[in-house]
């Protein structure tokens, strides 16, 4: 080889490389989102078990439904975490959500990769 395809190859080979890498970090963001959005409808699914099993109606109040749902042998075994590295925020701690309105909502909704359900509109 001569040292001008030398000096070509080498710029081409970094330049796919780079590509690769970009690439391995957005394909990984995905299951990190399936997870993330998969977190919030358990805990939607774990709220609105505890307002049947309750006969709660949405929008009534319960103090502290969090306690009530979240822990050792109840709905939830652990309070979610996000696998993104967002944080959780619980919308309404007093009030049992209405159908179409999240119990928890992550951090990373404004991320490239969004962690919000694409339609939530009947949990």
């Amino acid at each position: 080889m001569t040292l001008l395809e030398l000096t070509v190859v080498i710029p081409v080979l970094l330049s796919l490389v780079s590509i690769l890498f970009i690439g391995s970090r957005a394909w990984r963001r995905g299951p990190d989102r399936a997870n993330c959005i998969l977190n919030i409808s358990n805990m939607q699914q774990a709220m609105r078990s505890y307002a049947n099993l309750n006969n709660l109606m949405p929008g009534g109040t319960v103090t502290g439904w969090k306690t009530k749902v979240v822990g050792s042998g109840l709905f939830v075994e652990k309070e979610p975490a996000c696998p993104g590295g967002g944080t959780y925020t619980y919308a309404l701690d007093t009030t049992i959500p209405n159908i179409g309105t999240l119990a928890i909502s992550c951090s990373r909704v404004a991320a490239p990769d969004n962690h919000q359900p694409p339609d939530y509109s009947a949990w």
